[in-house]
């Protein structure tokens, strides 16, 4: 399941070209070391495929990706023409998600982008010392000349739909990538920063962040997990959203003496607990990007306070109904917006307010059901 920009969720078939992969990635069950059963699809075969599940209802879309065939070009040949026969011949409509294979040649993304929504280019490991060392095949250089192609080409294409209305569009969903969380021995604040300088391209519209899985357990390169990092993955969404929505700076979330995200408490609230100095917030006189810092403070209850302080003085359970997390906000406002005997962060101090919160966030320990328990 995906969702769009309005909200809706859409069902995606999610499906690999043919797992057979050239690579010896270390990280990735596919990888050519791994013992396990190969196959493919002909891009006639998986055309059909989409087809029948699109005619019953069951998917609105595609997501296609591949293992490397031979070489990336031939791989993209087989999924262009995949989606050339679905396009052209099936007159299929629908969304289009591809994974544009690193080291591809330039004319097979253009194509590429001509026919998908959204393609992207996966950058796996935040730090090409350790995308060399896990992905021995890969390189950053192979990474980031498609995904510049794929920028240049969205800036080329707007540019010719301003001059000619028919100009067919070129990824108008744009393009996004993904990082590996914990297969490397990055910190967060090197993965944020990379985040943050990709975020400066046209239309990248995310990053996404896949805890580890351990699959390839023995490998001396891999970490030794249990289980997947998934606090830290949750965290580094969070922090991605301070920085795409809350007018943060990857600089501001994480410093390097402290390059690691806090996993008891959310992002933004750690950034406040470092920064007192900038608490309480009056929030009739301060403007929108300064109450959206307030923990407990989203952009709806943001916008409902800006309008609301026009009409009145907002109280406690003004900011309550317009949707304010007091339990969290009560610490970082000044008093008239405060139900007592809350203090503000400055009179309690920054130790007490995270014992505090840190207690109320707790959860209990949340087990996944079996489909069959």
């Amino acid at each position: 399941h995906s969702f769009t920009d309005d909200g809706r969720c859409v069902s995606l078939l999610k499906v690999f070209m043919s797992n057979y992969c050239e690579y010896n990635c270390a990280y990735c069950v596919n990888r050519s070391g791994n013992d396990v059963p190969r196959t493919a699809f002909s891009p006639s075969e998986l055309a059909q495929l989409v087809m029948e599940f699109y005619r019953r209802n069951y998917i609105e879309g595609l997501f296609l990706s591949s293992g490397v065939v031979k070489c990336p070009d031939n791989t993209m040949q087989r999924m262009v023409s995949t989606l050339r026969e679905l396009r052209h011949k099936h007159r299929f409509y629908g969304y289009i998600h591809l994974k544009i294979i690193p080291g591809s040649s330039p004319e097979l993304v253009h194509a590429a982008g001509l026919l998908a929504d959204r393609i992207s280019v996966n950058i796996e490991i935040p730090s090409e010392v350790n995308l060399l060392r896990l992905a021995p095949e890969k390189n950053y250089p192979s990474i980031y000349a498609p995904m510049r192609n794929i920028s240049d080409g969205i800036l080329q294409n707007r540019n010719e739909r301003r001059r000619f209305k028919n100009t067919p569009e070129f990824a108008p969903a744009g393009q996004s990538t993904q990082m590996i969380v914990g297969a490397g021995n990055e910190p967060d604040r090197t993965i944020l920063l990379l985040s943050s300088m990709l975020y400066q391209k046209p239309k990248l519209q995310r990053v996404y962040y896949s805890g580890f899985i351990p699959i390839n357990s023995g490998d001396p390169r891999l970490p030794s997990l249990q289980q997947p990092p998934l606090v830290r993955e949750n965290r580094l969404y969070q922090a991605d959203w301070l920085m795409r929505l809350y007018g943060f700076q990857a600089e501001e979330i994480l410093d390097p003496d402290k390059p690691n995200l806090d996993l008891d408490i959310d992002p933004k609230l750690a950034w406040a607990l470092r920064n007192p100095h900038l608490f309480p917030i009056d929030v009739h006189s301060a403007d929108y990007w300064e109450i959206l810092r307030i923990p407990g403070v989203g952009r709806v209850s943001a916008r409902r306070i800006l309008a609301s302080r026009r009409h009145k003085r907002l109280k406690h359970d003004d900011l309550q109904r317009l949707g304010v997390n007091m339990k969290a906000a009560s610490w970082f406002l000044k008093p008239d917006s405060r139900a007592r005997p809350f203090m503000t962060i400055e009179e309690a101090g920054p130790a007490r307010v995270r014992r505090e919160l840190a207690r109320k966030n707790k959860q209990p320990k949340a087990y996944q059901l079996s489909l069959f328990a």
